[in-house]
Order: structure tokens, then sequence, then C-alpha cells
């Protein structure tokens, strides 16, 4: 294993459990300190106590993604911990209702899907930026979806919300394009996280039906792209949303 993130401090959105838990280990795997935040507090606490026993050098942060005054305050507190911010992998999101149309989608559950997938990823977004720009250094992965780049029926506000996530992605990167920060996205196809226990079965029958490997993603597979797209290797790449499908997209 190379050491891709040594002297590197990241922080995971997500990171208790599936896509932002695996991409943690990996990066702390290769030498990179992890700011590990995540709205489920046990959780949470149990996946930094595994990491720690492996001689990793984490910490957890309760933090809600969509409370802009929690982001705000644990950017600053992570910045203190650790001395500075160089990576960010934003992991954190939930599919909210499958298997219901458009006309039958509880508003209420359209707004809590905003707020968590695209206001989290603008409000991370908007308080880690500062202290890349401070140290001249940064790189961004936002976990987006192929139902962003597709549209997934039946799940209005999940598609509708990942493919805001994407356009953020774009803009984003052409805005740091000159300021040595990248910003790029992962669009998934289905990867066997807990997150999917939430998926209705005929939904994810639909979903791994449209992937020609005829298999799911798995979280080991996320993380290595994410690795290295998070890497300084990764440094003529951005605004651009990286597929993860297993032969689903192939544009």
């Amino acid at each position: 294993m190379t050491q891709r993130f040594k002297d590197q401090v990241a922080v995971v959105t997500g990171a208790a459990n599936g896509i932002g838990l695996g991409i943690a280990q990996r990066i702390a795997s290769e030498g990179g300190k992890g700011a590990m935040w995540d709205i489920e507090a046990s959780k949470l606490k149990d996946s930094v106590s595994a990491m720690e026993k492996e001689g990793r050098i984490v910490k957890g942060y309760l933090v809600d993604v969509s409370d802009e005054g929690q982001v705000q305050e644990a950017c600053a507190t992570v910045a203190q911990d650790f001395g500075k911010i160089d990576v960010l992998a934003h992991a954190a999101g939930i599919v909210g209702p499958t298997q219901i149309r458009v006309t039958d989608y509880p508003t209420h559950d359209f707004d809590q899907i905003y707020r968590v997938n695209l206001r989290g990823s603008f409000l991370v977004c908007k308080y880690v930026l500062p202290y890349m720009e401070s140290n001249g250094y940064g790189r961004i992965v936002l976990i987006a979806s192929i139902a962003g780049k597709e549209g997934n029926p039946m799940m209005a506000g999940y598609s509708a919300t990942k493919a805001g996530v994407i356009g953020l992605v774009k803009g984003l990167g052409k805005e740091y394009a000159k300021d040595n920060i990248t910003v790029n996205g992962i669009a998934p196809a289905v990867i066997k996280t807990p997150m999917n226990a939430a998926t209705g079965p005929e939904q994810l029958k639909y979903m791994t039906a449209k992937i020609p490997m005829d298999r799911l993603g798995t979280v080991e597979e996320t993380a290595a792209l994410a690795a290295w797209v998070l890497s300084k290797e990764a440094s003529f790449n951005t605004g651009f949303i990286f597929d993860l499908s297993g032969g689903r997209a192939t544009y």
C-alpha cells in the first residue's frame, strides 16, 4: 500500500458506515489523518474505535451536514484539532421514498432529501474550501449517483438532488480550477451498503438489472476510486463525474 495521504488531513462525511467509512479506512491506511463526521453517534463511536485499534489517527465528530451552524463549527474544530484540512470526501446522504410516483411523493420527504443530499453538499464545500484556500491545496470528492445522470423512476427526490450534486461539482470545479483545488464527483450505480436496506426490493431489482455486470458494486471499489481522485496523482481532473456503474453508464 502506498502512502499517498501522508501528513494530510481528510474530512469524511457519512463516515460511520458504508461508503464514507470505506473511504476513511482507505485514506487512513495510506497515511492520512481522518476527521470522521456522522449523525449516528453510536455507530460513529464504534467505527472510530475500531480504526484506532488498527493504529489509525482518526477522530469522530457528530455533525448534521444539513445544519449550517454545525458544519461551520465542525470545520473550525477539525482545523483546530489537526491544523489544516487537505481533503474532503462527502458521502453523507439519504435515499428517501422509493417505489412511489411523484404525485404521491410527500413534500416533507422531498425537503428532507434536499436538505441532506444537496444543501449538505453545498454547506460542506462552502465551509471546507476556505481552509483549503489558505493552504493553497485541496481535493474534494462528492458522492453523487447514476440516478443523478439518468434518473431513476419512482425516486424523484433522490434523482433530483443527486443531479444537483453533479451540477455543484461541475460549477465548483471550474470556480477553483486555478487554485490548486480540485472538485470532482463519483456517480455509483447500486453499491452494497446499509443505506440500501431502505430501498424497496422491486426498486433495487430494477436498478441492479440495468448493470451489465449483473451485480452490486462494493464499498472497497468505491473507496479505491475515491482515493485516487482525492490524491495528488489526480492533478489534472476537476469538475468531472467519475462513473462507477458496472457498465451501466458508458458515455
